[in-house]
């Protein structure tokens, strides 16, 4: 446990010194929810590994002397003179360290009776994680040295994953959508029930089949473990239009020969709800052709504020499939000359 005095233990997990054991672990599951690594960005992540560490080396000590404490005063309160302790053979000891393992036994079933996920020790580590500091000026007080104290790891129960199925304008506009799914919580005895719930996922415009929107703590409960979170994944349903490549889309028209040949305007309505319109005049809409429209793709997903992908109409040709002599001779006049 390092060599830490007991003043700084309970300044650690802010408690008083006459704190309950029933105080101390409150104030640790506040603290480890606070400054659990998992919750932080990167930048700030290395500082909350360390008081994450410093934590519960503070919550293990701190138990551990009110555990000695019970247990010394089981085995004093038990003496009524020299004779008795003559006649129980030196069994105060044994009675010392059944008190002991009994408290640890207890906090362990309170915990949740799951020894394989409670704080693991590992091998010790020594570690100065942060620069000690003087008081400045007599006034605010400076980071302490949390220095050689042993590692410990807090386990989190797995992700739960939902999928999100969602339709391509959902996606292009945003929405919020109402889940619901099962859920394990622990009971007040430690034992794992089913729970339905619901949870808002917000869904962002531009996002992408696969994406994931993470809950944090809306997940499984295990005993002894902290909460995990509910992983909601995107998923994109077929549309009779329209088809996504990326941010772009992509849009198939079946336009007639003699339209292709001599104009044809093209009328259709985008997945915000706009009516789009583009008339062919002076083009001649070759088998293959594909017209490309700026910024009318899909909204770009943490991009740019209003950036969008493009929209691609490829055009299919639609040929006569029997023509009369006559047409083939008037058409045959017509074209001729137009290579």
């Amino acid at each position: 446990m390092g060599n830490k005095t007991p003043e700084l233990y309970y300044e650690i997990l802010h408690v008083a010194r006459d704190a309950s054991p029933q105080g101390v672990r409150a104030a640790y599951r506040s603290l480890v929810r606070q400054w659990h690594p998992d919750k932080h960005p990167p930048e700030s992540r290395p500082e909350a590994e360390a008081r994450f560490k410093a934590i519960t080396e503070a919550y293990e000590a701190l138990l551990d002397q009110q555990e000695n404490r019970a247990a010394f005063a089981a085995r004093d309160g038990g003496r009524s003179g020299p004779a008795d302790k003559d006649d129980r053979g030196g069994g105060g000891e044994d009675d010392a360290a059944t008190a002991v393992s009994g408290s640890r036994a207890a906090r362990s079933e309170k915990a949740g009776g799951a020894p394989a996920c409670t704080p693991a020790r590992e091998e010790p580590v020594v570690k100065k994680v942060y620069s000690a500091c003087s008081n400045v000026g007599g006034g605010g007080r400076g980071r302490r040295a949390f220095a050689e104290f042993s590692s410990y790891v807090v386990r989190k129960a797995p992700p739960l994953e939902r999928r999100v199925e969602c339709t391509l304008e959902e996606l292009c506009t945003g929405c919020n959508k109402e889940v619901r799914y099962t859920r394990d919580v622990v009971t007040k005895n430690g034992l794992i029930t089913k729970k339905e719930v619901t949870q808002t996922v917000r869904v962002k415009p531009g996002m992408r089949k696969g994406a994931t929107v993470t809950l944090e703590g809306a997940g499984d409960e295990r005993p002894g473990c902290l909460t995990g979170d509910a992983a909601f994944v995107i998923s994109e349903k077929r549309h009779r239009r329209f088809k996504r490549l990326g941010d772009d889309l992509v849009l198939r028209a079946r336009v007639p020969l003699v339209s292709a040949l001599t104009g044809w305007q093209l009328s259709f309505r985008l997945l915000g709800g706009d009516r789009f319109r583009y008339a062919f005049r002076d083009e001649v809409i070759c088998p293959g052709y594909v017209k490309v429209v700026k910024g009318r793709g899909m909204p770009v997903a943490g991009g740019d504020r209003g950036a969008h992908g493009d929209l691609m109409v490829k055009f299919d040709v639609v040929f006569p499939e029997n023509l009369t002599d006559e047409q083939r001779k008037g058409l045959a006049e017509i074209l001729r000359g137009c290579e």
